[in-house]
C-alpha cells in the first residue's frame, strides 16, 4: 500500500489553524502525563478529575450521550413498534400462517420505518445538543473532546444499525448534511465510513467511493488532533481510499483506490500519490 508523500510536512506545533489548548504558551512542552489542567475555575477542576480517575471519569463522561442514544432508538422504534402492535391486533385471530406471515412482514417494515425515522432523529439531538465541532489540538481527557466523542457516537449510532442498507441513496446524503458536512450538487457518496462529518466539505460533483473512509481528525504524539477535510469540485475518491484530517484534496484530482492521504496532505492535480 501506497502512502501520499507531502514534501511540505510541517511540524504539528507550526500547524497555524489549530487551536492548542493544552498549554497557555506553544514553546512550552506538554506533558502529557500530568493529571493538571490548563483550564481556570470549574472546568479545570472537572478536567483535572477526569485525567485523574480516567476508567470512572470516561464512564461518568459517556453517560449523558448513552442516554441521548437510548431515546434517539426509543423514538426511532415506535413508529415500528406502532405498526408491529396494530398488524398484531388485526391478525391474532387468523390461522397461524396467516398470523406469522403478516406479523413477519410488519416487522421487516418495520426494521424500515426505524431506519428512516433514525437518519432524522439522530441530527435532531446533534442541534438540539450543538455538537459543533472546531479544529483543536489536545489531551484526549479534555473537556473539548466530548463533542468530538459525542458527535461521532451519533452517527456511529446510524451508520451500524441502518446507513449501510442505503448507501449510496440521497438519504445517505441527506443524513449526513443533517449532520453538518458540506456537501454540493451532484455529489455521491457510496461509504459509510465517515467520522466528524460537521468538519468535512465535499464541494460540487464529489464522488466518493466505495468503502472509502473520511475522517476529520488523527492521533499524534500523544494527542488528539481535530482537523477539517475539504474536497474541492470534480474530485474522486477511490475505492477504498483513506483520507484523514487536515488534507485538501484539489479539483478533479482522482484520489487512487486503497491509498492513504496523510494529515497535511495538499493534493492537486498531476502530484504523485
Amino acid at each position: 500500500m501506497k502512502k501520499h508523500k507531502n514534501e511540505d510536512h510541517q511540524d504539528l506545533e507550526d500547524t497555524p489553524h489549530l487551536q492548542d489548548t493544552s498549554s497557555p504558551k506553544k514553546s512550552s512542552r506538554v506533558d502529557l502525563k500530568s493529571n493538571r489542567s490548563e483550564l481556570k475555575g470549574v472546568a479545570g477542576i472537572i478536567e483535572s478529575l477526569l485525567r485523574s480517575f480516567k476508567g470512572l471519569a470516561f464512564i461518568l463522561s459517556m453517560a449523558p450521550i448513552t442516554i441521548v442514544c437510548i431515546t434517539s432508538l426509543g423514538l426511532a422504534i415506535t413508529p415500528a413498534y406502532l405498526l408491529v402492535s396494530s398488524v398484531y391486533q388485526f391478525s391474532h385471530d387468523f390461522n397461524l400462517l396467516g398470523h406469522s406471515f403478516l406479523m413477519s412482514m410488519a416487522i421487516g417494515m418495520g426494521y424500515f420505518l426505524y431506519g428512516v425515522s433514525i437518519i432524522f432523529v439522530v441530527p435532531m439531538f446533534n442541534k438540539i445538543l450543538f455538537l459543533k465541532l472546531e479544529p483543536w489540538r489536545g489531551n484526549w481527557y479534555s473537556l473539548k473532546s466530548l463533542p468530538w466523542y459525542y458527535h461521532n457516537a451519533l452517527v456511529q449510532l446510524v451508520r451500524y444499525t441502518f446507513l449501510d442498507l442505503v448507501t449510496p441513496t440521497p438519504l445517505n446524503v441527506l443524513f449526513y448534511k443533517m449532520m453538518g458536512m458540506k456537501v454540493g450538487k451532484g455529489v455521491m457518496i457510496n461509504t459509510s465510513n465517515i467520522s466528524d462529518p460537521c468538519l468535512i466539505t465535499l464541494e460540487d460533483n464529489v464522488t466518493i467511493g466505495g468503502s472509502a473512509t473520511l475522517f476529520a481528525h488523527y492521533a499524534q504524539g500523544g494527542f488528539l488532533v481535530i482537523a477539517p477535510v475539504v474536497i474541492k469540485k470534480g474530485a474522486t475518491v477511490g475505492l477504498k481510499a483513506s483520507i484523514m484530517g487536515d488534507v485538501i484534496v484539489g479539483e478533479k484530482v482522482t484520489v487512487k483506490p486503497h491509498s492513504i492521504l496523510l494529515p497535511k496532505t495538499r493534493l492537486n492535480k498531476g502530484d504523485p500519490q
